[in-house]
C-alpha cells in the first residue's frame, strides 16, 4: 500500500497532434491489372494452340427466302403539250483540209 503521508508523484501528459496524412497502403490495382492482362494473354495464346487459329465454322443458316413482289407501276399522268418547233441552228463552215504536197 501506498503511504498517505507522501505527496503524489508527478505525472506527466504528453499530446501528439499528427499534421500529415497516414501513409497510404495498398497499389493492389497496379498489380491487379498486370494480372489480368497476362491471364487474357494467356488465354488467347491457349485458344489458338487448342483450335488451330480457326474460329469454329458457323452453322449453315436455311437461305429458302421468297422474294416475289409485284412490279411497280408509275402512276398515271397526264398528256404533256408537244414541244415547241425551234428552228435549226445554222450549219458552221466547212474549211477544205489541205492536200500533202508530194
Amino acid at each position: 500500500m501506498t503511504d498517505p503521508n507522501l505527496p503524489p508523484e508527478r505525472v506527466v501528459h504528453q499530446t501528439t497532434i499528427n499534421t500529415s496524412p497516414p501513409p497510404r497502403k495498398g497499389g493492389g490495382a497496379g498489380m491487379a491489372f498486370l494480372v489480368g492482362g497476362l491471364l487474357v494473354a494467356v488465354a488467347v495464346i491457349a485458344w489458338f494452340v487448342f483450335a488451330g487459329g480457326r474460329a469454329p465454322a458457323p452453322e449453315t443458316p436455311n437461305l429458302d427466302v421468297d422474294i416475289s413482289v409485284p412490279t411497280p407501276r408509275l402512276p398515271d399522268v397526264p398528256d404533256r403539250p408537244a414541244p415547241p418547233e425551234l428552228p435549226r441552228p445554222s450549219e458552221p463552215p466547212q474549211v477544205t483540209t489541205p492536200e500533202p504536197k508530194a
